[in-house]
């Protein structure tokens, strides 16, 4: 019964990837703007437009181009990049990384900031504190991700300089990495400096893009816990004797969880897309700002590589969330 649904979901993978390159590769086509003109100097004439119009394959039809370019990506070849020259699956695997370290930093502070959130305003219920957290979750809700990550430069960077606003790392450090987890593989090197860098980079990119999500699980969570403290089970715990807080993190924790994890994994991918503004604002080397320039300047094999590759990443994580949700809940397990 689980290997069907694996199988049927992979299956519905490879259809909604191949629709997304199909959206994706028409749009960016029939935009106005020519890539083929901003690559030459001014003063180039036809036949140098035409000669790279060849070279990049623009001077088939639409469909002959998707085909071709269908083709190569089956093959692992995305193209190569209009303004970089170089291979889009090594650009695109080179900031993956680093989006991938800032997008799960902000998942862990939106986790432990909502958890928090949502265990105190259950203890708390109907006092003071709670409204102080319904209070935080209104204006967290209320305040997109870009706006929390310009409010930080403004507190941190400008005002009260005490936090890093800019790059990944600071550029005098010397990163001797084999791949470009930086945290990861520092923590497993022991280059603890390098690690704390990196970090303190990452601080304010991450608080900006986990504070709208962590008002979302705090009120989801603790509505949930809510629910669950007025059941049998959390009464018999009071009757052993255990604390309101011990029956709220030992007992009721666990089951009320379960729906915060399907809206932590469906915001999760929310998340992954709002790293693109966002590392834009603190000029963080991911894949984010690379989508911003790849925009920008119109260069259409890099813009389709790393469109197709947030599309597989959102696939992927809700297919997990899916898969671990049915493990975790017995009576659909059981279904």
């Amino acid at each position: 019964m689980l290997l069907r649904s694996i199988i049927s979901r992979l299956i519905a993978v490879a259809i909604t990837l191949f629709g997304v390159a199909v959206v994706v590769f028409t749009l960016i086509r029939v935009a106005p703007g020519n890539p083929i003109a901003m690559m030459l100097p001014p003063g180039a004439t036809a036949a140098d437009i035409a000669r790279l119009e060849a070279l990049y394959g623009f001077d088939k039809s639409l469909p002959e181009q998707f085909v071709i370019w269908l083709k190569a990506v089956a093959q692992g070849d995305f193209g190569t990049s209009i303004i970089m020259r170089q291979p889009v699956a090594e650009l695109v695997l080179e900031r993956l990384p680093a989006t991938l370290e800032l997008a799960l930093m902000a998942l862990l502070l939106a986790v432990a900031l909502g958890g928090l959130g949502a265990v105190v305003g259950a203890r708390f219920r109907g006092r003071s504190p709670e409204l102080g957290v319904d209070l935080g979750v209104g204006v967290g809700l209320s305040v997109p991700d870009f706006l929390w990550g310009l409010l930080l430069i403004l507190l941190f960077g400008v005002l009260w300089p005490v936090l890093q606003i800019s790059g990944r790392v600071d550029p005098r450090l010397a990163v001797d990495l084999s791949t470009n987890f930086y945290i990861i593989e520092g923590l497993l090197r022991g280059q603890w400096r390098l690690v704390q860098d990196v970090l303190a980079h990452m601080l304010m990119p991450a608080l900006a893009l986990s504070l709208p999500l962590a008002a979302m699980i705090a009120q989801v969570l603790k509505q949930s816990l809510k629910a669950e403290l007025h059941l049998d089970y959390t009464q018999l715990a009071r009757v052993r004797g255990l604390s309101e807080t011990r029956v709220i993190v030992s007992e009721a924790l666990r089951n009320a969880a379960l729906p915060t994890l399907t809206l932590i994994g469906v915001q999760f991918t929310f998340l992954i897309g709002g790293t693109v503004i966002v590392e834009r604002l603190f000029a963080y080397e991911g894949l984010g700002n690379m989508a911003i320039e790849a925009v920008i300047n119109r260069d259409l094999p890099l813009i389709q590589g790393i469109v197709l590759l947030f599309a597989l990443l959102f696939i992927v994580i809700n297919l997990a969330v899916d898969l671990t949700y049915g493990l975790l809940n017995p009576r659909l397990r059981h279904g």
